[in-house]
């Protein structure tokens, strides 16, 4: 059953093979670091799986705040914090290369949609 279908709805089937124990650690002022620790379904830790770690964080703007998130490549909680700062920046600077497209994005489509045809031409 896809969820795309109308009238349909989607499975809402957990998957018991891929169960993680969530963790946030924060600095409460601009890390926050998600440690995701593979669990077994009874709870216990999954030690065949490594942990994922994410890092959040906020960047105020005029129109409020803005979210970022990455990915952080990582051993452990320590190699989570030294990679933080870097991977904020990435995700940073593949947002405002997003927003770069779909401004250019929206510029072509306002100046295709404003042509004026000529009969004859």
């Amino acid at each position: 059953m896809s969820a795309n279908e109308p009238g349909q709805m989607p499975e809402f089937t957990v998957d018991t093979n891929h169960l993680y124990r969530e963790e946030t650690i924060t600095d409460l002022k601009i890390a926050s670091i998600k440690i995701l620790t593979p669990i077994n379904l009874d709870g216990s830790e999954d030690k065949s799986r490594a942990p994922i770690y994410v890092g959040n964080t906020q960047l105020m703007s005029p129109e409020g705040p803005v979210p970022l998130q990455a990915s952080l490549e990582a051993n452990n909680l320590e190699e989570a914090m030294t990679v933080f700062p870097d991977a904020m920046r990435q995700s940073l600077a593949e947002m405002v290369e997003k927003i770069k497209e779909m401004q250019q994005q929206q510029k072509q489509k306002e100046m295709d949609s404003s042509r004026i045809i000529i009969p004859g031409r």
